[in-house]
């Protein structure tokens, strides 16, 4: 069931009905007692999605019949989740209701560790056998639901800490929320450091989370950002656990620009490795070496780059999509944190307008598939081949994602127009190829 970020899919579609979801919620609720045992604390969040209340309901339905103890916070970014998680002793599990960055239509579950963060493959296939079996439940022991009251005002005070409360005193920001789960806390945190802020996508209504706004969506922003003559604007995904910044001049700075950003920062700047994945770009690669130092490459998933931290104890990582982990602070992406971080860096390195690298012209091509066919078999891997070769000096990446029923064609080349043709032509032909068979 577990993707590259937890369980997600259409609701009404497996495992997104009621018994599907209620049979899910005893087996998280077993995984837990059984890895944490009875009378435990479990802190549950969600976003702003019409589904996240029926999901939830559904969840806790077979989440209480164990002996645990659920905080539900309501409407929780992601990372706030996590935070609460991993910093707060009393609680030893985490669970957040949310499809990130898919349409309103999708939902999705996310369960933390208190102590390991991100779930293991054990975890997930644990919780998975959980699930295809038939338990037997003590209704003399059964779980509590209390509203959490407190976590909000514990995250934004644990968070401030880190900056100091003048920083951003005389800038204007504006903040594209995305109608998702920051759009409460993040302006109030800017707010509470100084900045006058400007919000967009921060009026929720159910269905409209992503909708022409946040990290997928930036041209609302980008235009704000002129118009308003701001410093920088940030736009974070539905979930809150990605972020990417815009300039004072409108130029998009993806997750490949902030790793350098922050790079730059004091608390990385002797990193001799920092962590991305393999949809890095080229030009990042180039520009750390030229400092001395690594690119490690990890598969796509902020998991996977949080795993190669954790193991070589290094501090910087992230994704070009905006996942970025600081490993001083958190283990898992986190935007509102990530922002203010390079707000930092790009103060005391008097870089206003967030200089980076230049990057190699890179194209991303997406189509909808029904099915997915190992891309090694034929003629998947013929296809391949064959645009391989068109390639002058650039490399393609074909992969499926990990979220969403979608093919992902990635070419890098000196030449743009080459690299969007050769992306554009491949993922047409492979769409073709898959549906026919």
């Amino acid at each position: 069931m577990f993707g590259t970020d937890g369980i997600r899919g259409p609701v009404g579609t497996s495992p997104f009905t009621y018994t599907q979801l209620h049979q899910l919620g005893k087996a998280i609720g077993k995984w837990i007692t059984t890895t944490h045992g009875a009378g435990v604390h479990v802190l549950l969040g969600h976003d702003t999605r019409l589904s996240c209340a029926w999901v939830k309901a559904a969840l806790k339905s077979g989440l209480l019949m164990h002996p645990i103890h659920l905080k539900d916070a309501g409407v929780f970014p992601t990372p706030c989740v996590v935070q609460r998680t991993i910093q707060e002793s009393s609680i030893v599990c985490g669970i957040i209701v949310s499809a990130s960055h898919n349409p309103f239509e999708d939902n999705g579950i996310k369960i933390i560790d208190g102590v390991k963060g991100k779930l293991s493959l054990a975890d997930e296939q644990c919780i998975t056998s959980y699930f295809a079996e038939e338990q037997v439940i003590n209704y003399t022991q059964l779980g509590t639901d209390t509203p959490d009251t407190k976590s909000a005002q514990a995250y934004v005070d644990s968070i401030c800490h880190f900056f100091e409360t003048d920083l951003l005193t005389g800038k204007t920001i504006v903040l594209d929320c995305a109608h998702g789960a920051t759009y409460a806390l993040a302006p109030q945190i800017f707010r509470q450091l100084g900045a006058e802020v400007i919000t967009i996508g921060d009026q929720p209504n159910g269905i409209n989370i992503n909708q022409d706004h946040g990290a997928l969506h930036l041209e609302r922003l980008q235009q704000k950002v002129l118009d308003c003559g701001a410093d920088a604007g940030f736009a974070f995904d539905g979930d809150g656990d990605r972020v990417i910044a815009v300039n004072s001049k409108g130029e998009i700075k993806d997750g490949d620009d902030i790793l350098v950003l922050l790079h730059t920062h004091p608390q990385y700047s002797t990193e001799s490795t920092i962590v991305g994945t393999i949809m890095s770009n080229q030009g990042l690669a180039q520009h750390i070496t030229k400092k001395g130092c690594t690119l490690a490459r990890t598969p796509v998933g902020d998991k996977y780059i949080a795993r190669y931290l954790n193991e070589h104890h290094l501090m910087l990582g992230g994704e070009q999509s905006g996942h970025i982990i600081c490993n001083d602070y958190l283990c898992s992406g986190d935007g509102i944190f990530t922002a203010l971080r390079v707000m930092q860096a790009i103060h005391y390195n008097n870089n206003p307008t967030m200089r980076t690298f230049c990057h190699m012209p890179q194209q991303l091509t997406n189509v909808r598939i029904k099915q997915k066919r190992a891309l090694t078999e034929e003629p998947f891997a013929s296809i391949i081949k064959k645009y391989n070769e068109r390639l002058k000096e650039g490399r393609i990446l074909v992969r499926y994602s990990g979220t969403e029923p979608l093919l992902r064609v990635m070419v890098e080349e000196s030449d743009a127009h080459r690299a969007t043709d050769i992306s554009k032509q491949c993922a047409k032909e492979l769409q073709q190829a898959l549906e026919g068979i």
